[in-house]
């Protein structure tokens, strides 16, 4: 999986989008805040996963998953990034059961779920609703997809079982690509 994933991301990152995608990273001094804590364009991913204080369940599961590397490696990367409070509306027990050894595939595909390779900003993902008759369907590192559509101004993602999920913070930028913070965790079938 992890393999497949890197290679996955290593062929994205060669290949354009079109006009879809923008390169590079933003001037290090047009910082973000995550939970009060600075994103640094400068970093990769995980590097400032790690300082958001609303990302601690997500940083563990990453972990967990083996991810960190693949995660820390060039990309581009576009992450939806649940928060805890994402992880919480999740019934009991499963992020626990999700983070059992035996479960490693299954953690790994929930996060890479959340994965799409190359580096979308938010007007990305507009452009390409809009391209799109009022939908986007976006292939994620973990082979499923997911359908992007608008609700009034706010990016509303929709997993294969269809479940929502709202970008409620865009444009986190990184070195080797962009965050997006969603509300929801997104379950592949």
């Amino acid at each position: 999986m992890i393999s497949k994933f890197a290679t996955m991301a290593l062929a994205a990152s060669a290949l354009s989008l079109g006009g879809c995608m923008t390169t590079g990273p933003m001037d290090s001094s047009e910082l973000s805040y995550v939970g009060g804590a600075a994103m640094y364009p400068a970093k990769n991913i995980v590097e400032n996963a790690v300082n958001s204080p609303d990302h601690t369940t997500l940083v563990a599961a990453v972990k967990a998953a083996g991810l960190v590397d693949t995660l820390s490696s060039p990309g581009p990367f576009t992450v939806f990034a649940p928060t805890n409070t994402a992880f919480a509306k999740l019934p009991a027990g499963t992020v626990d059961t999700l983070l059992l050894p035996q479960n490693l595939s299954t953690l790994q595909s929930v996060l890479t779920y959340h994965v799409v390779p190359g580096r979308l900003t938010a007007a990305d993902l507009m452009r390409m609703i809009s391209a799109g008759g009022g939908q986007a369907r976006l292939t994620t590192a973990q082979g499923a997809v997911l359908t992007a559509r608008m609700m009034g101004d706010t990016i509303m993602l929709i997993d294969s079982k269809g479940g929502m999920s709202h970008v409620t913070q865009g444009d986190v930028m990184q070195s080797n690509g962009v965050i997006h913070v969603v509300d929801a965790v997104m379950m592949p079938s």
